[in-house]
């Protein structure tokens, strides 16, 4: 064979090796998205399973403030009926996941806002103990939320970049939406506590 046929095979040997490293890229960064998923999935679990040990807590403190506690039951269930298969997100189901979570997020809100009107509930070791638990476990959810975030970001960026966009295209690999809090989320509210 002459050179220039060396040179062609050389080409056509570096564009396959090129297609096949975006390919593997998609994959990754898809496979990476579906495991930031899971990690909110884990954390809000977490949370799922806190929630009726804190409201057990409240109820013997304050049994009057009856409306609180079921709103935060209440959103506690919307919350975990609310599930998103990670394999195919759509904007949709995040903005009803989100919203649910900002209900949630905003019920709880008004529960720890409560425990400041009883001292007595305020020392009890046992809240304290929920409440860190709680802190912490929204800690870990908004971190959560960041590490599927940049990943989605990651994927909708080499999707829409040329010329990986080809390669994402002609093997159907889709962009994932944002976790992202509704405009009227209750998060985006600023908890009232009085004295």
């Amino acid at each position: 064979m002459d050179m220039m046929t060396w040179i062609i095979i050389g080409v056509v040997a570096l564009v396959v090796i090129y297609f096949i490293s975006l390919y593997n890229k998609f994959v990754s960064l898809t496979q990476r998205t579906k495991e930031a998923w899971a990690d909110i999935d884990v954390q809000l679990k977490r949370r799922y399973d806190l929630i009726p040990n804190l409201i057990e807590t409240v109820k013997g403190y304050a049994s009057h403030e009856r409306e609180t506690l079921e709103s935060v039951t209440a959103a506690r269930t919307t919350a975990t009926q609310t599930h998103i298969d990670a394999g195919a997100i759509t904007p949709e189901q995040m903005a009803a996941m989100s919203g649910a979570e900002a209900q949630l997020s905003g019920a709880l809100g008004k529960l720890i806002a409560i425990a400041e009107n009883y001292p007595d509930l305020k020392a009890n070791t046992n809240f304290a103990q929920l409440q860190s638990e709680l802190a912490d476990t929204e800690n870990k959810i908004q971190a959560a939320r960041r590490f599927y975030n940049g990943n989605v970001r990651d994927l909708n960026i080499a999707l829409e970049s040329f010329p990986s966009n080809i390669i994402g295209n002609m093997f159907k690999f889709v962009s994932q939406p944002f976790f992202e809090l509704p405009e009227n989320a209750a998060e985006r509210e600023v908890v009232k506590v009085s004295f």
